[in-house]
């Protein structure tokens, strides 16, 4: 099996809004904020093949489905759907990808299951072969979502993704389409029913497989946010994430289980690792992944 990082629609964030509570002091060592007070932040992106004898994309970014106005509202840096000029590139096309793995359904996350922006025309799917694997709970939160998250929702998605006939809510560690081949955490802090999804290592240890690869979506966007006590002001609860947050890393650390990132724009992969004060970091990192083995 071999892996490729592919990089989506670009972001740009409020910094504040990233680090939480953290002061501008000490997250601007981490990213450097524009005269908006805006953050770099990449979309990106895992393709797995073959994954249970499938080809498998996990997640999509945020793609270009916004409407000009909305794009520049949002930070969206490119007008066009990057997502698959990184497949072309890497010898896919959309007809290719079996299997989408969403961890949760914030436009940023899934936006790119859209094809862009047409004037005048509906929002449309562009895997036409697809099998949508989606967490149960979170499922239900996009089709009735609170109103302190209703603007990270794409309302006619639930129903174009149910309408397509190949969707699979998942409420457990495994799903139909991929087997054991993945296992999924799920995470509460962020968003209800966030579905990490982690591809199961060559090694068995206890019965335990180590030494695989787990998309960290918004649990842990990217290296800053290893740190324990570094939240988002977007998460729907920061004690909640934070003690989740503590118990995936602990997890991930023992079976050598590599983190890779969503919104970290220079960083796809890394290994966790703690030091004697017990703070968790990150080593090993590599900036992009192109027919990687998980093995490597």
């Amino acid at each position: 099996m071999k892996l490729w990082s592919l990089l989506g629609n670009s972001q740009k964030l409020d910094g504040g809004a990233m680090f939480g509570n953290a002061p501008r002091a000490l997250w601007e060592r981490w990213a450097t904020p524009d005269e908006h007070n805006r953050i770099d932040l990449a979309c990106r992106a895992l393709l797995a093949t073959p994954l249970a004898g499938k080809t498998v994309l996990f997640e999509a970014g945020i793609g270009a489905f916004f409407e000009p106005k909305m794009r520049e509202r949002y930070g969206v840096v490119e007008p066009q759907h990057v997502l698959l000029d990184s497949l072309a590139a890497a010898g896919f096309g959309p007809d290719d990808i079996d299997v989408v793995v969403l961890s949760h359904l914030h436009f940023d996350h899934a936006g790119g299951v859209l094809r862009a922006w047409q004037d005048g025309e509906p929002p449309r799917l562009v895997f036409p072969n697809a099998t949508y694997v989606v967490g149960r709970e979170h499922f239900e939160r996009a089709r009735e979502p609170h109103p302190r998250d209703r603007a990270s929702f794409i309302p006619e998605l639930p129903a174009l993704l149910e309408n397509t006939g190949r969707l699979e809510l998942v409420d457990g560690p495994h799903c139909r389409t991929l087997g054991d081949s993945v296992r999924f955490h799920y995470s509460n802090g962020h968003t209800p029913g966030l579905m990490l999804a982690e591809i199961a290592g060559p090694e068995l240890v206890d019965g335990e497989p180590h030494g695989g690869v787990v998309f960290c979506a918004d649990l842990i966007p990217g290296r800053p946010w290893v740190h324990v006590p570094i939240t988002m002001g977007y998460d729907r609860n920061a004690e909640l994430l934070i003690d989740e947050k503590k118990a995936f890393l602990a997890d991930k650390l023992a079976r050598n289980v590599h983190l890779f990132f969503t919104h970290d724009p220079g960083c796809a992969l890394a290994q966790v690792v703690r030091d004697e004060k017990g703070r968790y970091g990150t080593a090993h990192e590599v900036a992009e992944l192109q027919a990687r083995a998980l093995a490597a």
